[in-house]
């Protein structure tokens, strides 16, 4: 597993996935999914679309329920945790998450630390102390007072982060953190995300980034998974053109990192 910038002494979660079911009516969505994020991990999450990853992800935050199987977080079945406690643990930055366009971004990174609020309690030393951090490691903190709406899409997907860093979470749920954005931004978020050394799950539509930034890779296919390891262990030949229909390889290169090359015709027969 590569380094990280800037871990620090927090014990971060591990995630485990056993046998999960989840059905839309008739329709099955998830089918007997089952995967493994180590403490400190970034595991990304890759497919065709519709392969079930978005489903999968908002098992983990609870936005829905499976039909059976189990989400464990250090062992313990997330469904029994209550609202708060599992607000502590995860938090979620979501597809095309806008937060609420009327509030400055100060208010909004703030939201992030009513789950450590008693009702009708107000910030303390603690909390503001969290906010500033999370403003500063997203690189907010100038737009502090400007309104949310009038934000770029790559500054608001930065506040989000920082909303999700202010949580202090021990797991962070990321849902096509990059989606829209310009290279440089895509780049400067994943970078970030890396150097905070929380466990990640991150829904990843590029699989040039994935390889890039994630330690392990599930990769799932109407509603299966259907290889999961290291990256160079899943991101084999055979895989990349029986699951995405592209004929490439992946590669470690001298400076660390993992990258795809393709054919020069890369449509896979």
């Amino acid at each position: 597993m590569r380094p990280r910038a800037d871990t620090r002494d927090i014990a971060y979660a591990e995630l485990s996935i056993h046998g999960v079911h989840l059905s839309f009516g008739n329709t099955r969505v998830l089918d007997d999914v089952g995967l493994h994020a180590p403490p400190g991990a970034v595991v990304g999450v890759v497919g065709p679309n519709g392969s079930g990853k978005t489903t999968l992800l908002r098992t983990i935050y609870r936005s829905l329920r499976p039909d059976c199987g189990a989400v464990l977080i250090d062992g313990a079945d997330i469904s029994g945790l209550t609202a708060r406690t599992a607000a502590r643990t995860t938090a979620a930055v979501l597809q095309n998450g806008t937060g609420a366009p009327e509030l400055t971004v100060a208010e909004l990174v703030g939201l992030g630390r009513n789950p450590h609020h008693a009702l009708f309690s107000r910030d303390t030393a603690a909390d503001r102390a969290a906010i500033a951090d999370a403003m500063a490691r997203t690189g907010v903190t100038g737009y502090a007072q400007r309104h949310v709406g009038s934000l770029s899409g790559g500054e608001r997907q930065r506040v989000l982060l920082a909303r999700a860093l202010a949580q202090q979470p021990r797991l962070l749920v990321l849902d096509e953190l990059t989606n829209h954005l310009d290279v440089r931004a895509r780049f400067e978020l994943l970078d970030l995300v890396r150097s905070t050394g929380i466990t990640t799950l991150a829904v990843l539509h590029e699989l040039d980034l994935a390889v890039r930034y994630c330690d392990h890779l599930v990769v799932m296919d109407r509603g299966r998974v259907t290889a999961a390891g290291e990256v160079l262990e899943v991101m084999t030949p055979a895989l990349l053109r029986g699951n995405f229909g592209v004929t490439a390889t992946a590669e470690r290169h001298p400076d660390g990192i993992i990258r795809l090359h393709y054919a020069a015709n890369p449509l896979a027969p």
